[in-house]
């Protein structure tokens, strides 16, 4: 038998929600392939826009993505910290807001595409030799 102090009570753990139930059950979006972890998310409305709270579809986490992307761009990892969610819980919300269109999706440029360090080199030596 166990004693009052060793039982563990969901009242004093407060509001539990699983991640499954915010996704609906989903693991995935339809735009995952978008949804890089380095990817900026920021909301296509202005900061005084209630799009988004006229929007009755939307779980209260959906809310606060799109409250703390209003100002600046966030990137996926950095939401998922905020606001203490797996990513995956994170890409399938940025998901539903994507198709929404209450946010946009600004991603990384891949390393193949940059422009090699040697021609930069190059650049700047020029432009000091002017």
């Amino acid at each position: 038998m166990t004693s009052e102090s060793d039982r563990w009570y969901d009242d004093a753990a407060g509001p539990v929600v699983r991640p499954y139930a915010m996704t609906r059950g989903r693991t995935s979006h339809a735009a995952d392939a978008k949804i890089d972890l380095i990817a900026l998310v920021v909301t296509r409305h202005e900061a005084g826009d209630s799009a988004a709270l006229d929007d009755h579809t939307l779980s209260p986490e959906h809310l606060d993505i799109v409250e703390r992307c209003q100002y600046q761009a966030v990137s996926v990892a950095e939401l998922a910290a905020d606001l203490d969610l797996p990513v995956g819980v994170v890409r399938v919300l940025v998901g539903d807001l994507l198709e929404g269109a209450h946010v946009q999706i600004h991603k990384p440029v891949p390393p193949a595409e940059l422009p090699d360090e040697s021609i930069l080199r190059e650049v700047i030596a020029g432009l000091r030799a002017l």
